[in-house]
């Protein structure tokens, strides 16, 4: 009986261990190899790290939960972890082109987005370049404008060098993961391009979205508070909503969190998050 309970236990063991193995690849994308996992089954949500970061370091924890209940395609963009940089702008716009065609490469319609920081910009910019593509958006303390930030980090965007980030985790996943564990130093210099140059998607442009967005923010992350109320309004304007049918789309702030905080708020932002993709369109 022992030896028959020993092997039944084997047999769970292995099981679970290959549901939890995720699928992996690279697909060609826009002159990328954009690599890709994806976890779990159910109704796909796509997951957009923020610059500098990997599939590790800015989704442990996440994914486990997540994959609970659905499809998670969790990617590493251009440059970022085990994709390799090309000779093109890291802008939201290219990334968010380089997720639409992913998508089609994986034989996925449309799909729900949950981005954090730049990949919350990526998120706003599929809806915007590929509503049919997006169903609905997290955005997690990302801006749709760069004046969105506070003055504090957009003085602090041109200061950011290789060195600044010597011994750090976000180093440490570079030289572990890309195919060119040498070039970290101009890698940071293709993100900080990026981030110092001005750019607007368009007040009018992600009003006109049709995908509900949630924007998550914390009360010290970096974002101008007027400008999170300016995303909110744009998409879920401002009522009394127990007067009249309000709109699709949150907004939560949480306190006491930073922009890196808001990470480790994994606990309480998941459950939001299920439950914003589960909810029903209101009726009229």
């Amino acid at each position: 009986m022992k030896t028959i309970a020993f092997l039944q236990a084997m047999f769970v063991s292995a099981l679970v261990s290959a549901q939890q193995t995720p699928t992996t690849g690279y697909a060609p994308v826009n002159g990328l190899k954009m690599y890709y996992e994806v976890h779990g089954s159910g109704e796909p949500v796509v997951l957009l790290h923020g610059a500098f970061m990997t599939i590790p370091n800015n989704w442990t924890g996440w994914i486990g939960e997540l994959s609970k209940t659905r499809k998670v395609i969790a990617v590493e963009m251009q440059g970022h972890g085990r994709t390799a940089d090309i000779e093109r702008d890291i802008s939201s716009e290219n990334l968010a082109d380089d997720v639409a065609a992913l998508l089609d490469y994986l034989k996925i319609p449309s799909a729900d987005l949950i981005g954090y920081s730049m990949g919350g910009g990526v998120a706003m910019q599929c809806a915007i370049r590929h509503p049919e593509k997006v169903r609905k958006v997290v955005s997690i303390s990302a801006v749709f404008r760069q004046d969105g930030w506070v003055k504090g980090a957009l003085d602090a965007f041109p200061q950011l060098t290789a060195e600044v980030f010597k011994g750090s985790p976000v180093e440490t996943g570079y030289k572990e993961l890309s195919p060119t564990p040498d070039e970290f130093p101009n890698f940071v210099k293709h993100i900080v391009a990026t981030a110092v140059k001005p750019f607007d998607f368009g007040a009018d442009k992600l009003k006109a979205t049709k995908a509900p967005m949630f924007f998550i923010h914390g009360d010290a992350d970096g974002v101008r508070l007027e400008h999170i109320s300016e995303m909110f309004r744009l998409k879920g304007d401002e009522i009394f909503g127990d007067m009249r049918p309000r709109s699709a789309s949150r907004l939560a702030i949480l306190p006491n969190t930073t922009h890196v905080t808001l990470m480790e708020r994994m606990p309480v932002i998941v459950p939001m998050v299920n439950d914003f993709f589960d909810a029903k369109p209101h009726k009229q």
